[in-house]
């Protein structure tokens, strides 16, 4: 298994993380296989979506924020259950296609990080389908 250390640097962002997930898979070797990406943490999540456009990424996060909004009467104690929803929405693990060294995405696709209790540092599991 690979871990990928990311930091986020504000309370909701989604950060690319494609470019260190296929330098960390160059690096350990893997050749053509299928991948498992994970995100342990239960106030963040792994999306796929276009990384051409900024504004694409903004705008997942302002509607995300309109949907669920932080302060909501919430039952939780440690006050972030909006993280906690939106990361159940977006889901913690994507499988995709490594070969070529790169990961076999979409013309305008990348993998995002989707913080949403930060700042924080985040590690990204990694391993190779048998």
């Amino acid at each position: 298994m690979f871990e990928l250390q990311v930091k986020s640097k504000s309370r909701s962002e989604l950060i690319d993380i494609t470019a260190q997930i296929e330098k960390l898979l160059g690096e350990k070797g893997l050749e053509d296989s299928f991948v498992y990406i994970f995100c342990p943490h239960t106030t963040a999540g792994l999306v796929i979506n276009e990384g051409h456009d900024e504004n694409v990424s903004r705008d997942f996060i302002d509607i995300m924020n309109d949907l669920i909004p932080w302060n909501n009467n919430y039952k939780h104690l440690e006050g972030n259950s909006a993280a906690h929803i939106k990361s159940i929405l977006t889901g913690c693990s994507l499988n995709l296609y490594y070969g070529d060294n790169k990961l076999d995405l979409g013309r305008w696709q990348r993998v995002f990080l989707a913080e949403f209790d930060g700042p924080r540092k985040r590690t990204i599991k990694i391993r190779e389908k048998s």
